[in-house]
């Protein structure tokens, strides 16, 4: 809660640009038809201001305040790593930082920037890497240097875990909420192993190989349209499984032509059924159509809009902006998916 003092002062949450951008920069390019926009990037908390830029000395110190700065933790709140991410209901947009240790909470409405690290009375964040809004409101987030998936509340607070008896390195994250299940990656087992909602292991997805439905190292994960998108990293395909666990689809190869795959990593899917799929040795974003054909490549090695470093995870809000961990450039780039059905 604000101090008194400070309660005239308003943050707004802005998506900042790369200096030197002047024109919308859009894929494909012209002559053909746009069908992705660049919106920004999140970089920490100089995605915030004063409402009132006549205020900046007074909105620096309510900033310092609503993020816990102090003299013991003079470090920038800036993305470091990122990992992964989501939008909950409300617009807070999540994102994982395996370098900070935390989870970044930007929070337009609010206009305040969060740090989630704390698992418990004693212990906090290592290598947090997926996560996925929970049922009663929760946010979960799984860790795979403490082997767990935590769970925490609405505002940020632990209020238990599950699996560290059983993961061996958990890292990509999926719901069903329909079924009340939950999808974890478990990439160093590969395998995907489910849990109910209270966090009790019902039963395992795969083991290592490459024949349909074996995985070799999976990261990402995501449930869409009633099924289950692996990221089989190794592998170097996607996998599609039902919500019971068979294997139903998959596409994806090794090669040198666009589409096709060396490291995938995050994996999304719009409201049209597009599939996003993240080729993290090339820095891409791939397109694929709900059949996994290749649509589009966006990005490349580079610290422009719309290039990409080292990229993570990929999520997708319910407007079709399309979030990218830009890992080794320390920020989520954002896009706007331009052929949304009215």
């Amino acid at each position: 809660m604000l101090a008194a003092g400070c309660a005239e002062t308003k943050m707004v949450m802005e998506f900042s640009k790369p200096v030197g951008l002047t024109m919308p920069k859009v894929w494909p390019e012209p002559p053909d038809e746009p069908r992705y926009q660049y919106v920004g990037e999140l970089t920490g908390e100089n995605n915030f201001h004063a409402e009132n830029w006549e205020d900046r000395n007074t909105a620096r110190k309510v900033f310092d305040w609503l993020v816990g700065l102090t003299e013991r933790n003079p470090l920038p709140v800036m993305l470091q790593r990122p990992q992964s991410g989501m939008v909950d209901s409300a617009g807070r947009i999540f994102v994982t930082d395996m370098n900070r240790g935390a989870v970044y909470v930007f929070d337009k409405l609010a206009g305040r920037l969060d740090i989630w690290a704390n698992v418990g009375a004693s212990e906090r964040l290592v290598s947090p890497v997926g996560i996925v809004q929970g049922a009663r409101g929760e946010i979960l987030v799984a860790d795979a240097e403490l082997h767990s998936v935590i769970r925490y509340d609405n505002k940020g607070e632990p209020v238990g875990e599950f699996g560290r008896d059983i993961l061996k390195r958990p890292t990509g994250l999926a719901r069903d909420s329909l079924r009340g299940h939950i999808y974890v990656a478990d990439t160093h087992a590969h395998e995907i192993k489910i849990f109910d909602d209270e966090g009790n292991f019902l039963k395992t997805i795969g083991q290592r190989g490459e024949e349909d439905g074996q995985l070799n190292f999976p990261t990402h994960l995501v449930f869409a349209k009633d099924k289950l998108y692996v990221t089989d990293t190794l592998n170097a395909r996607v996998q599609i499984f039902d919500a019971e666990g068979k294997m139903i689809e998959k596409f994806g190869k090794r090669g040198l032509q666009v589409g096709n795959m060396v490291r995938p990593k995050g994996v999304a899917v719009d409201s049209r059924g597009n599939i996003y799929v993240i080729e993290s040795l090339h820095d891409n974003l791939l397109v694929f159509d709900d059949q996994g054909r290749t649509l589009l490549a966006i990005g490349g090695n580079g610290k422009d809009a719309g290039e990409f470093n080292l990229p993570a995870g990929v999520w997708i809000d319910e407007q079709d902006q399309v979030y990218v961990a830009d890992m080794f450039n320390g920020r989520v780039s954002v896009l706007q998916f331009l052929g949304r059905e009215q």
